[in-house]
């Protein structure tokens, strides 16, 4: 079984800046891909970023990247999110996953993710 608990959200002018923040416990953290998703209102829930267990290799959606940045700290059992030059589309309540079954590679699709946060609301103003 494995918890994660996001924070770091909030409500933040548009160019402005948060980071993210997610706590994992009940599992060997550093053997599984960590990943945030987005979901706005009405929309699906949409892939944002991906960091590897093997090598942290990292891979961002096209609309965020240059501007989001995902890394881990396995010593503190956490994965970040900082985003920057944020936009209004950027708006969404954004969640964590692992990904506890990939042997090689990341995913994309939320369907690979076994374990989810509860979230946290990201409100960009114009």
């Amino acid at each position: 079984q494995v918890q994660l608990v996001e924070s770091g959200g909030g409500l933040v002018q548009a160019g402005g800046s948060l980071r993210l923040s997610c706590a994992a416990s009940g599992r060997t953290f550093t053997r599984y891909n960590m990943a945030w998703f987005r979901q706005a209102p009405g929309k699906g829930r949409e892939f944002v970023a991906v960091v590897s267990w093997i090598g942290g290799s990292t891979y961002y959606a096209d609309s965020v990247k240059g501007r989001f940045t995902i890394s881990r700290d396995n010593a503190k059992n956490t994965v970040y999110l900082q985003m920057n030059s944020l936009k209004p589309e950027d708006t969404a309540i954004y969640y964590c996953a692992a990904d506890i079954r990939s042997v090689t590679g990341v995913r994309t699709a939320p369907e690979a993710y076994d374990y989810w946060g509860q979230g946290t609301q990201v409100t960009v103003s114009s």
